[in-house]
């Protein structure tokens, strides 16, 4: 699997109607922590993506997802699991802390 780039057209399919949880992190291009990031999840995703489903959403790129999911600052991670927002982390994040909060919020 690959990260999955969330957009108007497939954020209905990709987040609200997945069946697996989904950690989905929100970025901007500009941004030096989110770029230091980008690896960390891409990591995750190979280790984890058969449990888990990673997104992103570029703020630039997706403003209105963006003000959906109320995010002010970035990187924020969103932590979704049946449509529902179990939890949401903002800034900078180690991979293993990273990877510690979504195994204790999904198991």
């Amino acid at each position: 699997m690959a990260v999955i780039a969330i957009t108007d057209d497939n954020h209905k399919k990709e987040i609200e109607e997945s069946s697996l949880p989904v950690i989905l992190d929100v970025y901007a291009s500009w941004c030096g922590p989110c770029q230091h990031m980008m690896p960390i999840v891409e990591e995750l995703d190979k280790e984890l993506g058969s449990k888990y489903k990673f997104c992103k959403i570029n703020v630039d790129e997706s403003r209105e997802l963006s003000i959906k999911y109320g995010v002010s600052s970035v990187p924020t991670f969103i932590f979704i699991q049946n449509n529902e927002i179990k939890s949401r982390e903002t800034g900078y994040m180690s991979k293993d802390d990273l990877k510690a909060k979504i195994e204790s919020l999904f198991g």
